[in-house]
């Protein structure tokens, strides 16, 4: 089974985190900024629009008054080819970028042209203005007639080219809300995922607590080890660590019983051969040299058999502090 460590799960799921905060504040702040610049792009557009009409209207009423300024139609046309170029090859001083793709400037490109031609009208109006003669007056008549004509499909080719930085800027913002809410829905997954963890590690915690009360609680002398489906690494090394302590006990136990058994039995069997001995001596008991030897014999027996008490008593002890081990484990526990 593969496991992981919990702190590195941690440490995953934060740097996502932070990644994924980091993405949204980066393209809200993107997003402001683009929206401000559209703002200003979609306002050039639409000020290049009503520059055409302005334009238009102002040769119809020089053209029907007789007046020969043309101040207010040279600003209009100045501003028209400032913006126009700012369009299309972008401008860093008040921070708008070239055409964004083919389609629109390929709009603007048909815009430039017909701005030319129309430009060029603008100026043999001008220069027909100042004229009197039949032959001037029947061309100014003909050019306002063109600028009439053109003016119009100017103005339906800017209108055109409103409509497709409309949709470009709105299909832009989309795509960028969407990935708001992609980043958003993971984060929530991670915040689900990080939930979901804690739990597991608090339920794992909770079997620890679960299994150590059933220590505490057990009146038997063997202590069975404790079992937990985990991966994380952690719990592995702890749950490891503690049933080895436990074996160790178990298995300490185990040979205090089996040793104070064998003493046990020594101690009957010495019992037994002092009785044999005592039925000798009762036999022989008027032989002196069998009553020195056998007196000796009984000695040493005795002695064999003081020790083996004693050794007993030794293992009891034994036994008795491997059985306040387990209940000050189980205490502290």
């Amino acid at each position: 089974m593969k496991t992981n460590k919990i702190s590195t799960k941690i440490k995953l799921l934060g740097a996502l985190f932070i990644v994924l905060m980091a993405m949204i504040i980066f393209t809200t702040v993107y997003l402001n900024d683009r929206n401000k610049k559209d703002a200003l792009i979609m306002n050039i557009v639409g000020k290049e629009r009503m520059l055409t009409q302005k334009i238009s209207k102002n040769i119809f009423y020089l053209y029907y008054t007789k007046k020969t300024n043309f101040s207010e139609l040279n600003s209009a046309s100045d501003e028209f080819i400032k913006n126009l170029d700012s369009l299309k090859n972008g401008n860093k001083l008040i921070g708008i970028s070239p055409v964004p793709n083919d389609k629109i400037g390929q709009q603007v490109y048909k815009v430039e042209i017909l701005w030319k031609e129309f430009f060029h009208n603008i100026e043999e109006f001008k220069k027909l203005q100042l004229k009197n003669d039949e032959s001037s007056l029947k061309l100014l008549a003909s050019i306002v007639e063109t600028v009439y004509n053109t003016n119009n499909n100017l103005l339906q080719e800017v209108d055109n080219l409103v409509s497709m930085y409309t949709v470009y800027t709105e299909n832009k913002t989309i795509l960028i809300k969407n990935f708001q809410y992609i980043a958003a829905f993971l984060i929530i997954i991670l915040i689900v995922y990080s939930f979901i963890q804690l739990k597991s590690i608090e339920e794992n915690a909770n079997k620890f607590l679960e299994f150590s009360k059933k220590i505490a609680n057990e009146s038997n002398e063997q202590l069975t080890p404790i079992s937990i489906d985990v991966n994380e690494k952690e719990i592995l090394d702890v749950t490891d660590t503690f049933n080895c302590f436990i074996n160790k006990i178990n298995s300490a136990m185990n040979d205090s019983a089996v040793a104070m058994q064998h003493s046990q039995n020594a101690s009957s069997k010495l019992e037994e051969i002092t009785d044999e001995f005592d039925k000798v001596l009762d036999e022989l008991e008027n032989s002196s040299d069998v009553n020195r030897a056998i007196n000796k014999s009984e000695d040493i027996i005795i002695q064999s058999t003081e020790d083996l008490i004693n050794s007993t008593k030794k293992l009891q002890e034994l036994r008795n502090e491997l059985n306040n081990l387990v209940i000050g484990r189980k205490t502290k526990i």
